[in-house]
């Protein structure tokens, strides 16, 4: 991995893994301080329900989410992964961002799912300040570790992750509760926080897959002389469409949307098809499963030509099937450089 990738960088003149312990446990240290200071100040010593307006998991999840921001920035320069390019920069943007936004729905998880096992129950004064804390503390030190030791699977997690907690929120938030009826692109029509979700994660996930695009094709061996450059290209574009389909809500640009969209269906078809005559060292369990997958998706579209299927099926389906290729896709890369490595 020798891109200039957020998952590439000078790992030889990186702090050693001790030292970059003992720091992830002082960010998390810190964070603790921080935070738990700012609570005091936020809620003057009184009891603050767990979770909804103005409680313990309000205030824990949006101050872990600064501090993921922080702490994985922090970490990334740290270990060298970070160069004075405009695409690494963008990635430093995105990732922290991604992090930032899974800190922000995980807590709040956490804390609506103990509202329901305390039911009515307040948090007194010291555990508000004791809790907030404690979450930070976690929260930073994770984003830390995160951002030292970053790699392809890594950053499949975080993709993952980032994409199925963002759309999940934005389903959950919607003012339309019968939004699946039309189609998912329906989310991001709405002109409330929903819509600023749904859209947002599409943006900011499109710029991962181009991260992960430059970084997984790095050093594939393989006999097709411009294989890994099509792959790597194909790759970048569905994350560049992925991220247009954000930046062109259905209702305004609705034809632009849709190109789009549908761009992205068309260059993973031929990027599945295409894969075993590019990287003619791929694992052909791999391959049959892309054509599988690819079948899947074609069905689906047929379905829904016949009425079978509403749209929001289809398109959920197809984009769970997608973006898991891709992820597999990772995996089967790194394993083949894995392999030939002592060839080299």
């Amino acid at each position: 991995m020798t891109t200039a990738s957020p998952v590439a960088g000078a790992r030889a003149a990186a702090p050693s893994e001790r030292t970059l312990e003992s720091i992830a446990l002082a960010v998390g240290v810190a964070s603790f301080i921080v935070v738990a200071l700012v609570a005091v100040i936020a809620f003057r010593f009184q009891p603050a329900p767990i979770a909804g307006p103005n409680s313990v998991g309000q205030f824990a999840a949006v101050t872990s989410a600064l501090v993921a921001v922080v702490a994985f920035a922090g970490g990334r320069m740290l270990a060298g992964g970070v160069r004075p390019g405009i695409l690494d920069i963008v990635d430093l943007v995105a990732l922290s961002f991604a992090h930032a936004v899974i800190a922000l729905l995980s807590w709040t998880l956490v804390s609506v799912i103990f509202e329901q096992a305390f039911i009515g129950a307040e948090v007194f004064a010291i555990p508000v300040i004791l809790l907030s804390g404690a979450v930070a503390a976690v929260t930073g030190y994770v984003a830390f570790f995160s951002g030292t030791h970053i790699d392809l699977q890594l950053l499949a997690v975080i993709l993952a992750t980032f994409l199925v907690e963002g759309i999940v929120a934005s389903m959950l938030t919607a003012s339309d509760p019968l939004w699946w009826q039309e189609h998912l692109s329906s989310l991001g029509v709405t002109g409330d926080v929903s819509s600023l979700a749904f859209n947002l994660t599409l943006i900011v996930a499109g710029v991962l897959v181009t991260t992960l695009a430059r970084a997984a094709t790095a050093g594939i061996p393989t006999d097709h002389p411009k294989g890994v450059a099509r792959v790597r290209l194909s790759l970048i574009l569905v994350g560049v469409f992925l991220a247009f389909v954000g930046v062109f809500p259905v209702d305004d640009w609705f034809w632009i949307h849709t190109a789009f969209a549908s761009g992205m269906a068309v260059v993973y078809g031929v990027l599945v098809v295409r894969l075993p005559v590019w990287i003619t060292g791929m694992s052909r369990f791999f391959v049959y499963l892309g054509w599988v997958f690819l079948a899947v998706v074609v069905a689906l579209g047929v379905f829904y030509a016949i009425g079978y299927y509403t749209l929001t099926a289809v398109e959920l389906v197809a984009g769970t099937l997608v973006f898991t290729w891709i992820i597999l896709f990772i995996r089967s890369a790194a394993a083949l450089q894995e392999d030939l490595r002592p060839q080299e």
